[in-house]
């Protein structure tokens, strides 16, 4: 009876393994965007954490204020990034049920 109950317990932890990858590799289709200064600087990524996309605006760009636009380009980056984050933790505890596993995200 305990074997029976171990088997099916296998057979669970093997499907929502399966479930975690597909899941996983569904994350890379998943995009997120943000914009910085007033849509000046545009960042796009995926919810596998890669920048797709940073579009600037030429206003955007002012030889004599360089560090504005860096700033800018970092805040569109980060908030995308943290989108992405976000919306991938979220797509995988779908698949969890809401289980915090240690390593996954």
């Amino acid at each position: 009876m305990a074997q029976m109950n171990m088997q099916q317990m296998m057979k669970q932890a093997r499907k929502m393994q399966e479930q975690m990858l597909a899941a996983q590799d569904k994350l890379k289709d998943i995009e997120v965007s943000a914009s910085a200064g007033g849509g000046m600087v545009k960042a796009t990524a995926n919810c596998d954490m890669q920048l797709t996309s940073l579009t600037i605006d030429p206003e955007a760009v002012d030889p004599e204020d360089v560090e504005m636009l860096q700033d800018m380009v970092l805040a569109a980056v980060n908030e995308v990034l943290a989108q992405a984050q976000e919306t991938a933790g979220q797509q995988m505890s779908a698949v969890t049920g809401g289980l915090n596993i240690p390593g996954l995200m």
